[in-house]
């Protein structure tokens, strides 16, 4: 996925702050310390009771088996009840410092060893993980509910925030006061006992489902590769990729045999390759047909989901799950979201339609009388680039390698924006002999690490993100740690690690939601980084995905992997020039998993939940009007992993609605100096530095000076009447 924030991490993430703040500064007005208080807590015994010794207090993976996780979080989770029931019981008067801040200081040693056991359930798992993981789902939202649904601590937070005009506070402070009752009436702080035990009963049984969801996700998406016995059905592939493939059939016990995987997306790269029609087909069909049925079928459990889903919202009295999820949103009203969305579906239909013709009259110049279908749409779309703008996917990928990407483009860039560099390190034990670990210097000085895990395998579910092993906080005194990972294929024995034009992008991505939590410089953890909405957090990534066709940027990291000639003009101009191309399936099924999302999560609670789940996704996608026969969702909803267990349900428009963010951001780089230290400096002071401790509307408007604007989206992806870039869809007329 393009997206940085776990949903596993961020329970972590809430609960990793400790240090000390004055009480005077923000006590209750007018109610005085009654007696000391000291309770014990249990003593922590694993090697996370403590900070890790290793430099910024990096995870110590070399130090715990896979068996001892299931002790070591049950412990965290232990200590952590205790310190919360502490604060709840505390016999003197509730004030900020001995509740609110008390909260945030609580759960430390759960936040270590969490952040790093969530990492390896999701890029290392193996059966041991899986099933520690399975157990320990329902037990961590336990914690979370006996946190929120506590009368005791629901009263002092309560107190403090009915008296809060009365209360001298930072900006900061009256941020997290106003979040922390917010999730906590969100959480059932105000529901009766009766339902508060539903919800409780609910709230368990969804995190197993995740759980459960997740890992058959992953389990589906290895389970349908496919399996090619002549070499002569591969044309179009590049030598590389078939040795890849030759090498992935030995290693399954296939020897002499080639091996195509799936992506975790519906559309899998090599369809826009493969000259064979029948293996695109086959290909295609097993990507969509994942998870439908056999021992991998999530169909079951996504009804399940569903449907407890609704129940919750209707204990809250909401018209919908969307209401009650979308609540600390920027955009907090599920209509709103549709509309942006759903005003766009004409123009993008039309789009689809002219291009569907291009593509049409493409394939019956080659003597072919076909009709199009959804496996031949990006094949054809690849031919009509090359012709029409002379790219080839194949040919650019030669001047991207990976660790290239990564240090002379993504790296050079930070430099240049921010004043980062970057000090590779061998002392850190990692999770996988994959990840590579960096020292991020600001101007001289060591202000975090950085994890990057960049290459596919077995073991790691499918997408990218970033995620926090350390988070920053004044109150701890903590500096960050975080992790990139992604997906890129890996390549053949002996052959260096090529990137496509979008692992590049993405790359810029997830380090942009890494910048985002390196530059955090909050003093409450739970409002430090990308601790913000979904609407918001994926901002500050699709913004630095501009900066990778820079042409500064960009000479710098592509370079050919053989001869290292810096990539020609007439490739970057091409790249340029396809930029608003093939609109019709890049932004056509992101559109129709967005809005697919909202109708799952826009159920009436009070009427039962649909028991066919690939009967309502097909009536859906038949409401939303985009042309789904020929391009399907980005993710079907049996494999949608972001709304089952990342936490995108009733928000995987935020991709869409932060990229008019990002688009109209740019602008303001593009309009005002471009890329310089002095406007990396504006960036960082605006919004890339300030977590959550701003409003999300204040933040944009600190920056570009006015509220955002939908025309720079509108543009870049061609959707704007008498547009006269030279797109697939104008040039189809």
């Amino acid at each position: 996925m393009k997206s940085r924030l776990l949903a596993t991490t961020m329970i972590a993430a809430m609960a990793t702050a400790c240090t000390t703040t004055q009480e005077s500064d923000m006590a209750t007005a007018g109610i005085p310390q009654v007696e000391d208080y000291n309770p014990e807590i249990p003593a922590a015994t694993s090697v996370f009771a403590e900070l890790s010794p290793l430099y910024m207090h990096a995870p110590q993976f070399d130090q715990v088996s896979d068996a001892d996780w299931q002790g070591i979080i049950e412990e965290a989770i232990a200590i952590e009840s205790a310190e919360i029931e502490a604060i709840a019981n505390n016999p003197n008067p509730p004030t900020m410092a001995n509740t609110l801040v008390a909260m945030e200081r609580s759960g430390q040693v759960f936040g270590r060893a969490y952040s790093a056991f969530s990492q390896i359930v999701s890029a290392n798992i193996n059966d041991t993980i899986a099933a520690t993981d399975e157990d320990l789902a329902p037990k961590i939202a336990a914690k979370t509910d006996a946190i929120y649904l506590n009368p005791q601590l629901f009263a002092r937070v309560k107190a403090i925030y009915d008296n809060r005009a009365a209360m001298a506070m930072t900006p900061e402070d009256a941020m997290l006061l106003e979040t922390t009752y917010q999730d906590f009436v969100h959480r059932g702080a105000e529901l009766g006992a009766a339902e508060q035990t539903e919800l409780r009963q609910i709230n368990e049984r969804l995190s197993s489902l995740s759980s459960q969801i997740s890992q058959l996700i992953t389990q589906g998406q290895n389970g349908a590769s496919i399996v090619v016995t002549d070499r002569d059905e591969l044309v179009g592939l590049s030598e590389g990729q078939i040795a890849a493939a030759a090498a992935a059939a030995t290693a399954a016990g296939q020897d002499g045999h080639y091996i195509l995987s799936v992506s975790n997306t519906t559309s899998v790269p090599m369809l826009s390759q493969l000259e064979n029609r029948e293996v695109r087909e086959r290909l295609f069909r097993s990507s969509i047909n994942r998870n439908q049925t056999g021992e991998t079928t999530t169909l079951p459990m996504i009804r399940e989901t569903i449907a407890l889903r609704n129940r919750r919202a209707q204990l809250f009295g909401e018209p919908s799950h969307a209401n009650w999820q979308m609540y600390d949103r920027m955009v907090s009203d599920p209509a709103q979201a549709i509309k942006f969305m759903s005003d766009m579906v004409p123009a993008l239909r039309a789009t689809q339609e002219r291009e569907a013709a291009v593509l049409q009259a493409r394939l019956e110049a080659d003597g072919h009388d076909f009709t199009l279908a959804p496996w031949d749409w990006e094949y054809y779309a690849a031919l009509v680039r090359q012709e029409r703008y002379a790219l080839d996917n194949e040919e650019i990928k030669q001047y991207f390698v990976v660790e290239n990407v990564l240090e002379d483009g993504v790296f050079y860039m930070a430099g240049q924006l921010y004043g980062l560099t970057f000090e590779k390190r061998s002392d850190i034990p990692t999770y996988h002999p994959d990840v590579s670990v960096y020292t991020v210097l600001h101007d001289g000085e060591p202000i975090a690490l950085f994890y990057f895990d960049p290459m596919q395998r077995e073991s790691k579910r499918g997408g990218a993100w970033m995620s926090n092993f350390i988070e920053q906080s004044h109150l701890l005194g903590l500096r960050p740690v975080v992790t990139n990972t992604q997906n890129i294929a890996p390549p053949a024995p002996g052959q260096p690690a090529l990137a496509t034009w979008d692992d590049v992008t993405t790359m810029f991505h997830e380090f942009g939601h890494a910048l985002h939590g390196i530059f955090a410089n909050q003093q409450y953890p739970s409002l430090s980084g990308t601790n913000s909405a979904r609407d918001w957090v994926e901002f500050p990534s699709q913004f630095h995905e501009n900066f990778a066709a820079v042409p500064e940027v960009l000479q710098r990291y592509a370079r050919h992997n053989e001869t290292g000639e810096v990539i020609p003009n007439e490739l970057v101009e091409a790249i340029n020039r396809a930029g608003k191309f093939n609109q019709g399936h890049s932004f056509g099924e992101v559109i129709a998993a967005s809005l697919l999302d909202m109708e799952w999560h826009s159920l009436d609670p009070n009427v039962a939940a649909p028991t066919d789940v690939m009967a309502f996704e097909a009536a859906a996608l038949d409401r939303i009007g985009l042309r789904s026969d020929l391009v399907p969702p980005r993710y079907h909803t049996p494999y949608f992993r972001h709304i089952v267990e990342h936490g995108y349900d009733a928000g995987y428009y935020a991709y869409t609605w932060t990229e008019m963010l990002h688009h109209d951001a740019y602008s303001y780089v593009e309009a005002n100096g471009g890329m310089n230290r002095e406007m990396g400096d504006r960036i960082v002071s605006t919004f890339l530095g300030q977590g959550h401790s701003k409003t999300y509307e204040q933040m944009f408007r600190d920056f570009t000076g006015r509220d955002p604007r939908v025309e720079p989206l509108l543009e870049a992806r061609g959707l704007i009447p008498g547009d006269t870039e030279p797109t697939g869809a104008q040039s189809a007329q």
